[in-house]
């Protein structure tokens, strides 16, 4: 028998079963009114289709939970149409369609190490981690005298991808990012 969780039991990243599909809960709010019933505003993502959806539900519903498991994998090539990575355990090699993965693949260096989501044992997606850290290859110098605070300018990284950073970070330095955020955290 499939476990079942209701909305009180919600959590970021847990998976649930909607109207046949397998839905990844990305944000939800519990919404208490002051007339009428609770209620759960969701926003869930599709794994099968990648579609955004904004879905309100009763407080209290039930839905069948979708076990889900993460594994390291190590990031091997990118084949042109398929992405190719290995189970670090297993040594066995999984490929997903680029698509799929496109825009984790703007922060990923061959040989990295990131987390694959099975999802009943199926691969379903890849997740980096909260930080990585690249070296810039191309921006434009910092003008002294321009010290105006939050002042930022686009650097691009070793892996192709486009960060905004301060002024001071310079072409050569090592600098750690947020991949999901797309955001400059700290020079190294």
């Amino acid at each position: 028998m499939a476990e079942t969780v209701n909305t009180n039991q919600f959590k970021n990243g847990m998976h649930i079963e909607l109207e046949g599909a397998v839905w990844r809960i990305v944000e939800f709010q519990h919404v208490k009114p002051g007339k009428g019933g609770a209620f759960v505003r969701t926003k869930l993502k599709a794994l099968e289709s990648g579609a955004v959806v904004d879905k309100t539900f009763r407080a209290g519903e039930k839905f069948q939970r979708v076990h889900t498991e993460t594994k390291n994998v190590q990031y091997l090539y990118d084949s042109g149409d398929d992405v190719v990575f290995m189970d670090e355990e297993s040594y066995e090699q999984i490929s997903f369609p680029r698509s799929d993965v496109a825009e984790v693949l703007e922060f990923l260096q061959p040989s990295s190490t990131v987390q694959m989501l099975t999802v009943d044992g199926r691969p379903s997606g890849v997740q980096l981690p909260s930080a990585v850290e690249l070296t810039v290859t191309e921006t434009q110098p910092g003008v002294k005298g321009d010290t105006v605070s939050n002042v930022t300018k686009p650097a691009t990284l070793e892996t192709g991808a486009i960060v905004q950073v301060p002024l001071f970070v310079n072409e050569g330095d090592k600098i750690k990012v947020d991949p999901r955020e797309r955001r400059y955290i700290s020079r190294v």
